[in-house]
């Protein structure tokens, strides 16, 4: 256990190349902790992030992934691992006992836990199996079952990012989506106030939620949102948070329908693009992370936030210059052979 919370820890992200791990690695680092900037791309926009140390990897599914990531770990002198997009949470989660035997914190539930929440069809039978309202969904061979003029999502049942989702009004245009989507599901499509809730759950079981409106969504990403307050909609989300068993930071997402009823939608195993916003409101979102992280106590007290509080996202210019600097990204790091 690193046991004073004060201390600089050596952070390692993956996936800094999108909003979740982009933002993560600059609160961590404003935090004053080195972060270990990981990523498969090389033009990885977190790389260019100040006082990082970047580090390109392997892409998850990688026979090499294992051995780049307790290398890296060694190597570094990583303290703890943190996950920025899907794909990286099942190999990190199977390495978790090598990872700990070097010392080295990483804090996600159990694997049926993390099965839960990447599938979104196992999702959806968890929250109903709960008796929590989620939007029905059907498996492709179940199509012919959906109801006439239904209004539809087609998205791949462990997509992140909003990639591969698309909307549609007719069974035929999702029988065919279908056939391109990778393990495709379609999804009831349901209206209403759409609500980000950041989470942090600790060892005990204790949970903070933290409720953000998602007043403007562009490519699935919040554009404009603001903070709320609605405790049935918080006593939902910790539900769900218990229905699934989850455990250090993650976000649920759902919508408030115009009737006053809530639908949940699915459940991110990691930090939300958006939680700069939650900061921005008064919570400690990272630190408390990372005292988590490191097997410290959480303070829930340092959770509390402001409602009312709004963030609006931009495309900023991040560095101009010399593209030979680029390369000395391009080269990966590989295993062992």
């Amino acid at each position: 256990m690193l046991t004073d919370p004060h201390v600089p820890r050596r952070i390692l992200v993956t996936g800094v190349g999108a909003n979740p791990g982009f933002g993560l690695t600059r609160s961590l680092t404003r935090l004053g902790h080195t972060v270990i900037a990981a990523d498969a791309n090389p033009l990885a926009r977190g790389f260019l992030l100040p006082a990082t140390v970047p580090q390109v990897i392997p892409l998850a599914d990688d026979p090499g992934y294992r051995d780049v990531m307790t290398g890296l770990c060694r190597d570094l002198s990583v303290d703890a691992v943190v996950a920025g997009i899907e794909n990286d949470i099942p190999p990190l989660l199977a390495m978790a006992p090598q990872l700990d035997a070097d010392g080295v914190r990483l804090w996600l539930p159990d694997a049926a836990s993390v099965h839960a929440c990447i599938d979104k069809a196992a999702f959806h039978d968890v929250l109903t199996g709960h008796g929590i309202t989620t939007p029905r969904i059907w498996r492709p061979e179940a199509i012919g079952q959906v109801p006439d003029g239904a209004e539809l999502v087609v998205k791949p049942r462990c997509g992140h990012g909003a990639q591969h989702v698309h909307f549609v009004e007719r069974r035929e245009h999702a029988r065919v989506l279908c056939e391109l989507i990778p393990q495709p599901m379609v999804q009831e499509r349901v209206y209403g106030t759409e609500f980000t809730a950041d989470c942090l759950v600790d060892c005990n079981g204790r949970a903070s939620v933290i409720l953000r409106r998602r007043d403007l969504v562009k490519a699935g990403l919040a554009a404009v949102s603001t903070t709320f307050y609605a405790p049935a909609v918080r006593d939902l989300v910790a539900r769900v948070l218990a229905a699934v068993r989850a455990q250090g930071v993650c976000c649920v997402q759902g919508f408030i329908r115009d009737d006053g009823t809530v639908s949940i939608t699915e459940l991110n195993v990691r930090i939300a693009g958006g939680f700069p916003l939650t900061e921005a409101a008064g919570a400690d979102l990272v630190g408390q992370m990372v005292n988590g992280l490191c097997g410290l106590p959480v303070d829930h007290g340092r959770l509390a936030y402001r409602a009312g509080v709004f963030l609006t996202n931009y495309v900023e210019t991040l560095a101009v210059g010399d593209a030979a600097d680029l390369a000395l990204f391009a080269a990966p790091r590989k295993g062992p052979s």
